[in-house]
């Protein structure tokens, strides 16, 4: 197709970043068609001599790229400008910004965001200790957690989990079948720790659990995908919250990352208190 973009992301790191970028940008436009190249760890003026040569082959080309090398960026967007393709820096401007703001030069160290330090060190036992407290489990140190997660099965709890822990918090996930599923710590000091429940429409419960039916081939259990009974389970574990005063998130229209960050913001209001 004539009106296919070429998208060469070019990074000097595991492009990450970039990655997040682009797919905020294109997120903002209904009609663009496009095929991405992914080009990591690119930091020799070679390597970018070989993906422009690459790109010659294509049309409608656009670059975009995150190198923190002034040299090497320069190179990249003087290369591009010579056979006319688009070309953008995605950090270039704000790492210079910043650097005025701050009054001292930046590092320009590839992959400094991945460095192994007290941050890194804390967000993999994050990690580990989430895991360890999915569906439910390892409840006898729960008061260890920066949240914790309640609702019915299929609300995203467990993705929800993960994508917070790679943040650096630990997450214990409790799945509600009714008042006696909450431990008794939270029962008793329901202000213990930051608790958020988590909550759906049933019409997508219903969907969501049917297909998790099918794909570990379980067809017996109706009361699993009965459109009534999830209605009760779903109004039974608003009052709860609404008991305890837990703060709720109907995640039925929300990504994975919409619901992560509501929940952060809960957490720092928690935090304040």
């Amino acid at each position: 197709m004539s009106n296919t973009y070429e998208i060469y992301l070019v990074s000097d790191s595991t492009g990450e970043t970039l990655e997040r970028i682009f797919l905020a940008i294109k997120a903002q436009f209904k009609n663009f068609n496009y095929k991405t190249h992914y080009y990591s760890f690119t930091r020799t003026e070679n390597q970018i001599s070989k993906i422009i040569e690459s790109s010659k082959k294509t049309k409608n080309s656009i670059f975009l790229y995150t190198i923190v090398d002034n040299k090497l960026a320069k190179y990249l967007a003087e290369e591009c400008n010579r056979q006319k393709i688009p070309c953008f820096g995605v950090l270039g401007d704000l790492i210079l910004s910043f650097s005025r703001l701050l009054n001292q030069k930046a590092l320009h160290v590839p992959s400094g965001q991945h460095v192994m330090n007290d941050e890194y060190y804390k967000k993999i036992e994050a990690i580990q200790f989430t895991m360890n407290h999915d569906d439910g489990n390892s409840l006898d140190d729960i008061e260890k957690s920066d949240i914790i997660l309640l609702g019915v099965s299929r609300t995203s709890k467990t993705p929800t989990s993960i994508y917070l822990a790679n943040k650096g918090m630990k997450i214990s996930n409790i799945p509600l079948v009714n008042e006696k599923s909450v431990p008794d710590i939270l029962k008793e000091k329901p202000n213990i720790k930051c608790v958020v429940g988590l909550t759906a429409e049933p019409d997508r419960l219903v969907d969501l659990r049917k297909n998790r039916m099918q794909s570990i081939n379980e067809n017996d259990n109706k009361n699993y995908v009965d459109q009534d009974r999830i209605r009760t389970e779903i109004e039974d574990s608003k009052k709860l919250f609404l008991k305890y005063k837990w703060p709720s998130i109907d995640v039925t229209r929300k990504s994975v990352e919409e619901t992560a960050a509501s929940i952060l913001k809960i957490h720092d209001i928690f935090s304040q208190k």
